[in-house]
């Protein structure tokens, strides 16, 4: 039965049984496992034992209570053990059974129909005893049931006898209509059933103590607006954390989707090993391919209550975990890098979507890939249902000017969600045949003119099966695209064009990106039909670099704040070709004394590092690395001898440095012409992005 006492045979009790009927009330779901006692007491079944662990809360002493009641109502009498209640040895156990066997009627030295013990997992250390001596010597038609925390010891599925006569059901959380039935039957209305059905999460116990508190009147609508409940569900769900390390590790595998060991190292240190070794055997951890993740509910409960107890060390995790993928997402050596950029993704725990963005998380997460042309009718297909055959027209010139721009998430039954990523301007038709490119370019040009070698990044289409852009899939297909384009290829702006701006322009505030632009999705439909309405997002990225978005939403995953970026964050306006080669001769004076460097306009240009805590001596670092770096190209070395000979280890005037090189000085002021010319132009890439900075060379691929 449940924590009180059974009755005895044929002694009824009356307020045994109102608390029978009370609990029975309070029983919904686990149909499955209901059926498989049910086949084992009738003998219908091979199976004698039932197994039944999942993690704290999650209903297994309520699932022992509806078997008893089963058992029962079959004529048969059930003992129940709680292992919470004994020491953990073999006589105890014994003598545990036979005294509750003895109390709900059972002669002396009759084994018990049904046998229930409560909390396994205190009595692993004898698993063994359990299974050859305890459980071998019941009756062939009687059945026992072990419930605990954790999966059975792998000696249960070894050995063929027991593999046949026993069953393992794993508990997970209920579904959505045993979850509403169960706070139905605590009396509360179908609005605030829905409401609280999505805080639980499916978890019995969060569920019950979130309807008691709604009868209360102080039922919350996340997790983190109680932090009472919170810390009594940590009490009860989450087991003891032996110490600091544990504890570190817990929350890490908390915070990110997927934990992979070198992320613990990460977090942890030397001591990842050990601490994932405890999180794998922990019940509310699950191992899957891609590494450690935690039950939803526990990982709400314990994140509301990290963030409760210790907010700076909350943040101080969160930026150590995306700092972690942001580091991958840039290793052009990384094999899956839309898995690093769905992960940093999935850190959004507030603002616009943020709904969106945890259902994506706690579902299961499609690879985002570079789309093949076998995926190409798919998407067109899609933007044809979404915007008209005439966007998907636009779309096919856009595949056909540039192959590579699409990206797509794709399951056995074809293209889930898109994204398309062009780059502007093509130099082509389509700078003029498409409304968002003309649109895009001319609010380019008005707000901060594109120099020459640059380039706007556009995100043109997106979308997904289903509702297009409504889809929650969208986000991440979107979002991961983004990333990869934004960590990984130079463009002096961004766009993201949206159909849909009520749903979105929220987030894009939130991205500190501002309407630039609103006009027609695309040209006029056969017959004169109108095209649907776009708006473009945008941003200019000389000015707010991706790094400076990254810092940026370090703070704002965890507050939701919308706006534009902060004043801190943001660059001055950019140079033009000719200033910013004015400012590159007049800065090579100043490398001797590179504090005199401070009041030079390069320090806001991309020479120096956003991060850079000293931006003089990284704009001095930049210029002598690239008069460096010209001695790999050919016949770079003499630019390179006559540069270091002036700037760097600079000879008292140009004509003793002319002597020192063994150059007429006619002829030095030649080479130090066409040297600076290409140190300009060395320099120059590096501001517009094609090059990194000496000693960081990004992958351009």
């Amino acid at each position: 039965m449940g924590a009180a006492e059974p009755p005895g045979l044929g002694q009824p009790d009356r307020l045994s049984e109102e608390l029978a009927r009370t609990r029975e009330l309070g029983f919904v779901g686990r149909a499955a496992e209901l059926r498989s006692f049910r086949d084992a007491l009738a003998g219908t079944s091979a199976s004698r034992i039932l197994f039944v662990h999942g993690p704290g809360g999650i209903g297994k002493t309520t699932l022992l209570d509806a078997f008893s009641r089963h058992a029962r109502g079959a004529g048969r009498e059930p003992v129940y053990v709680d292992a919470r209640d004994l020491e953990c040895t073999a006589a105890a156990i014994g003598s545990a059974v036979a005294e509750q066997a003895r109390r709900c009627g059972y002669p002396a030295g009759r084994e018990p129909d049904v046998l229930l013990i409560d909390g396994y997992e205190l009595l692993v250390p004898l698993d063994r005893w359990v299974r050859e001596d305890l459980l071998a010597a019941r009756p062939t038609t009687s059945v026992t049931v072990l419930a605990g925390r954790e999966p059975p010891p792998a000696s249960w599925r070894l050995d063929p006898g027991w593999r046949r006569l026993a069953q393992v059901h794993p508990l997970a959380g209920l579904d959505a209509a045993d979850s509403d039935e169960l706070l139905a039957r605590f009396g509360l209305p179908r609005d605030r059933r829905t409401v609280l059905a999505g805080v639980g999460r499916g978890h019995p116990l969060v569920l019950a103590m979130l309807a008691e508190a709604d009868r209360g009147g102080s039922a919350p609508a996340a997790l983190t607006e109680a932090p009472d409940v919170v810390a009594q569900l940590c009490r009860l769900i989450i087991d003891d954390i032996p110490d600091a390390a544990h504890r570190a590790g817990l929350a890490t595998c908390a915070h990110a989707t997927r934990m992979t060991a070198d992320l613990l190292a990460r977090t942890v240190g030397s001591r990842a090993e050990e601490v994932w070794a405890w999180l794998g055997s922990r019940p509310y951890v699950r191992r899957g391919v891609l590494g450690l993740h935690v039950h939803d509910v526990v990982r709400e409960i314990f994140e509301a209550e990290f963030m409760h107890r210790s907010p700076d060390a909350y943040v101080a995790l969160h930026i150590a975990v995306r700092g972690y993928f942001l580091d991958r997402l840039a290793d052009p050596a990384e094999p899956r890098p839309d898995r690093a950029a769905a992960e940093i993704l999935f850190l959004h725990r507030a603002g616009p979507l943020s709904d969106r963005v945890a259902g994506l998380r706690e579902g299961g997460i499609l690879p985002v890939a570079t789309a093949g042309p076998e995926d190409r009718a798919g998407i067109l297909a899609l933007i044809e249902e979404g915007e008209g055959a005439a966007s998907a027209e636009l779309a096919r010139r856009w595949i056909a000017e540039q192959p590579g721009c699409l990206y797509r998430a794709r399951s056995d039954t074809g293209v889930e969600g898109f994204s398309m990523q062009v780059y502007l301007p093509t130099g082509a038709a389509l700078d003029v045949d498409d409304p968002v490119a003309v649109g895009v370019l001319a609010a380019a040009a008005e707000r901060g003119p594109l120099r020459p070698g640059e380039r706007i990044n556009v995100n043109r289409f997106a979308g997904a099966s289903g509702s297009y852009q409504q889809e929650p899939m969208l986000l991440l297909v979107n979002g991961v695209s983004c990333l990869l384009e934004w960590a990984r290829r130079p463009a002096a702006w961004t766009f993201i064009v949206t159909v849909e701006p009520e749903t979105y322009g929220p987030y894009f505030g939130y991205l500190g990106m501002s309407e630039m632009w609103r006009g027609p999705a695309g040209p006029p439909a056969r017959g004169g039909g109108a095209p649907r309405e776009a708006v473009a997002y945008g941003w200019d990225r000389r000015r707010f670099p991706a790094e400076s978005l990254f810092e940026m939403m370090a703070r704002r995953e965890l507050t939701g704040e919308q706006g534009p970026p902060p004043a801190d964050l943001v660059r001055p306006a950019p140079l033009s070709h000719t200033a910013f080669a004015t400012e590159v001769r007049a800065a090579l004076h100043q490398l001797a004394r590179p504090d005199r460097l401070a009041g030079s306009a390069l320090l806001g240009s991309a020479l120096v590092d956003v991060t850079a805590t000293d931006p003089a001596g990284g704009l001095a670092r930049t210029l002598t690395g690239a008069i460096a770096s010209l001695s790999n190209e050919r016949n770079g070395g003499e630019h390179r001898r006559v540069l270091e000979r002036t700037y760097v280890r600079a000879a008292p005037s140009q004509e003793a440095a002319a002597e020192l090189l063994g150059l007429p000085f006619s002829t030095y002021r030649r080479h130090l012409a066409r040297a600076q010319e290409r140190l300009v132009e060395v320099l120059w890439a590096i501001e517009i992005g094609e090059r990194g900075l000496p000693g960081a060379e990004p992958d351009r691929n």
